[in-house]
């Protein structure tokens, strides 16, 4: 986790730092958190600044995602919690993306708010919320979340023009008018207002939501004609066969077709471009802060919901996958007290968001039931810290029990899927997985909840493109213990999230309980909420 100041006044033009392929970071800068006891009396808490790009990928470092797609990954953003611990599951109303159940069960205690409730701020959100967000059956835009104070809400999935926001719980359309419609700046243009019209009284907490890179990776049009010499990355495991993978990737026709690479570094190319709006935003919003005399009170985050991949293994394009290119984010961030230029190499994902942002704001973690811990102590160079060495990936695949007409040869089931028959997502892409970093071990292992129990093991030391699934190859007994482990994660809630991991000096392994009472099969412990 590397640690970088913002350039002065802002982003560099076309910096790499908003590009999908740049290296990690946590962007850290200001001084303490105030709150209950860690300021000084009569000094305000900190304000809080979260930038939340959608399908940025960041394949060189960064934090973790609990799941590779949309509407899971923020749920555990905004609760702080596992996939099974918050139910969102998919991008459906069905799979609890925005849905009543959601509404009433998860959105009161999400940390924006505790931060409106308990901690006093004022909260702001603009763009992109959950997938379903406006859906009739929920609500519609006349819903507004518990918690927010200021609220300019996209209706379901991003767009860049031609879409309705919910202004406060009312209905405002947008055509296709770049100077007044183009979103990324209609966010950025809203933001700035509100920095100008809030309360001084009162510590603020905002959250933007920007629609790039996602497609349809429409950009501005003074951005249109930028990097036509950038090509996706030929990385080791571009355009390869998924040897010794799940069935899913085993399908990917390789090598891919001339038309496929073409799409695939088309839509590249334009991701790169949209992306330079948010550097535009980032920079409009860096400088007003420092005009209005927040900037040294304001921690700055930003990252992204899931990564991305273009093209490795032969899959074109999409997200869902186990693999570090879509379940790793980038992560940055500056705020009071944090030194510049630093790296940290611990093992964060974004359920710890929601935690380090109440601890900054000063609120007793212990009062919440969120899975993820606290950074205040790393993003201010503590040296004594007691930290995770793994964390858990979930997903459940999509897809439904028909033949896809335009793909007979296929078997039902299989979704995603491109005008050559290659398909990103499968009913039974269904997985779990323990991502574990430690001294001395650098693994990835993952069931699926299939009719194989397919396994999926990568030393990622060795094999850093989990080419060589070595599942078959390495030692049992570490293999028996990362399966309980897994087992252990898959039920996991609040502290029991955060027990030690198979390479901890204190992990405890009893072999008794990879077994059922009936001596016989191992016990599998997908949640039923992933069912």
């Amino acid at each position: 986790m590397r640690l970088l100041p913002l350039a002065p006044g802002g982003p560099r033009r076309h910096s790499p730092r908003h590009l999908p392929a740049c290296s990690l970071a946590l962007l850290l800068l200001l001084g303490c958190c105030l709150g209950v006891s860690r300021v000084a009396a009569g000094s305000r808490r900190p304000n809080v600044v979260l930038l939340l790009t959608d399908d940025q990928d960041e394949v060189l470092g960064g934090m973790y995602v609990p799941s590779a797609l949309c509407c899971p990954s923020r749920a555990s953003i905004l609760t702080g919690k596992y996939p099974h611990n918050h139910h969102v599951v998919n991008n459906t109303l069905e799979g609890n993306c925005s849905s009543k159940s959601w509404q009433k069960i998860q959105e009161p205690h999400t940390f924006p708010a505790i931060l409106s409730s308990v901690c006093g701020y004022q909260t702001f959100f603009a763009g992109k919320y959950l997938n379903e967000y406006g859906a009739p059956d929920a609500g519609g835009l006349e819903h507004v979340p518990v918690g927010w104070s200021y609220w300019y809400a996209l209706e379901k999935n991003s767009k860049y023009y031609n879409y309705t926001l919910s202004i406060n719980g009312k209905a405002r359309k947008h055509g296709e008018n770049y100077s007044v419609d183009y979103l990324t700046d209609v966010l950025a243009n809203v933001s700035l207002d509100f920095l100008d019209y809030k309360s001084n009284y009162e510590p603020f907490f905002m959250m933007i939501s920007t629609p790039a890179p996602h497609s349809p990776w429409t950009a501005a049009p003074q951005y249109q004609k930028l990097f036509q010499n950038v090509f996706a990355p030929r990385n080791k495991n571009f355009n390869i066969h998924g040897t010794n993978k799940h069935w899913l990737i085993r399908q990917a026709k390789t090598p891919m077709t001339n038309s496929s690479i073409q799409f695939l570094d088309n839509a590249f190319r334009k991701r790169w471009q949209t992306l330079l709006s948010v550097d535009d935003l980032v920079e409009k919003l860096v400088k007003r802060l420092e005009f209005i005399g927040e900037l040294n009170n304001t921690y700055i985050f930003y990252t992204s919901d899931n990564g991305y991949h273009t093209g490795q293994f032969s899959l074109p394009i999409d997200k869902r996958q186990l693999y570090e290119f879509d379940i790793k984010v980038p992560l940055l961030v500056r705020g009071p007290g944090i030194k510049p230029n630093q790296t940290s190499k611990m093992l964060v994902a974004n359920i710890d968001l929601g935690p380090t942002i109440l601890d900054i704001a000063g609120y007793n973690l212990n009062k919440t039931q969120m899975d993820g811990m606290s950074l205040l102590p790393i993003l201010r160079g503590a040296s004594n810290v007691t930290w995770r060495s793994d964390v858990l990936v979930e997903y459940q695949g999509e897809g439904r029990n028909v033949t896809d007409p335009t793909c007979p040869s296929l078997s039902p089931g299989v979704s995603q899927c491109f005008p050559d028959c290659v398909c990103e997502d499968a009913y039974n892409n269904t997985y779990a997985c323990v991502r574990t970093m430690s001294a001395l071990w650098n693994l990835q292992y993952c069931e699926f909840d299939d009719q194989e129990v397919f396994v999926e093991v990568y030393n990622l030391t060795a094999d850093p493109h989990q080419i060589t699934n070595i599942a078959k190859s390495i030692d049992p007994e570490l293999l028996g213990k990362m399966n309980y482990r897994l087992m252990m994660l898959q039920s996991c809630s609040g502290p029991t999230c955060r027990t030690p991991g198979v390479f901890d000096p204190g992990y405890r392994f009893d072999p008794r309980l990879m077994f059922n009472n009936y001596g016989g099969g191992r016990t599998r412990r997908f949640s039923k909420h992933l069912l």
